[in-house]
């Protein structure tokens, strides 16, 4: 009788699945503690040329992009490499937006529940959606540009795949992938798969379309380790929400130091 009722059961669940997969959810993987991310702060590092970080004057990414959009990028490298480039992270209290927010320094969290995945970066205010209730992407009409867009996903398996438009452009200079100076337009649309390998890590593979500013689609793939259970992760909190001010004059990004002092004056000042 026990094998019997529990044919029943199973028989009536798969049921309940066809009707309403909401009910019968799949068991979710355990994305549970806290994560950092691997290998520094190039967006891209597998397409990265020249020595250093993204700060470092000669490196730069390439991204498949058309000759205007390559142009744009090739002024944002000079700035860099003149220390003015305007970063909008210099701006304390603007979030980082998609798909930057995977390419941060600090610490993640990642809260994975029945109808949403939460992105929770340490490194503020970040925090991402992605919905997984079943729900479609909003109307055309129901849209606009945002930090971290609309998304919405779908397991496969342990995987997660999830797809992000509604992106700020980077021709408004709200948001920027990394401080080389990337870019995106706002006909961005993102193609995420995201889980955890056999060796531990937490991969992220980000598949860029993009037809106004890319020839061709472009995948980014980060990386993240779980840190020690004894890790802690802070608020993220600037010097009275005026952490990195720019020089008018200049273009130069001052950085305020604990005692809320500068402490790295302009060249010549």
């Amino acid at each position: 009788m026990g094998k019997i009722k529990l044919n029943l059961v199973s028989l009536v669940l798969g049921v309940s699945c066809l009707v309403s997969p909401v009910i019968c959810a799949q068991e979710l993987p355990d994305w549970s503690g806290v994560w950092a991310m691997m290998g520094g702060t190039i967006f891209d590092q597998a397409t990265k040329t020249g020595e250093g970080g993204s700060t470092s004057p000669g490196v730069r990414e390439h991204p498949p992009y058309n000759a205007e959009w390559e142009a744009r990028y090739q002024a944002n490298l000079q700035l860099r490499d003149e220390g003015i480039f305007p970063d909008p992270n210099s701006y304390c209290g603007i979030p980082t937006g998609f798909p930057r927010i995977m390419n941060l320094p600090d610490v993640y969290e990642f809260a994975v529940t029945d109808a949403a995945v939460w992105i929770i970066a340490e490194n503020g205010p970040n925090i991402m959606r992605v919905y997984t209730d079943g729900r479609s992407l909003p109307a055309p009409e129901d849209r606009w540009p945002t930090h971290t867009g609309v998304s919405v996903g779908r397991w496969e398996g342990e995987i997660l795949v999830f797809q992000t438009l509604s992106l700020h452009s980077s021709e408004s200079g709200g948001t920027i992938l990394d401080r080389t100076g990337l870019m995106l337009s706002d006909a961005a649309e993102i193609t995420t798969r995201m889980g955890i390998n056999n060796d531990g890590f937490m991969i992220a593979e980000m598949t860029i379309f993009d037809e106004k500013a890319l020839t061709a689609p472009w995948v980014v793939t980060k990386q993240f380790r779980k840190t020690p259970e004894s890790t802690w992760v802070y608020d993220y909190a600037c010097n009275e929400n005026n952490r990195n001010p720019i020089d008018p004059n200049t273009g130069w990004t001052y950085t305020i130091g604990p005692d809320g002092q500068i402490i790295d004056l302009a060249p010549g000042r």
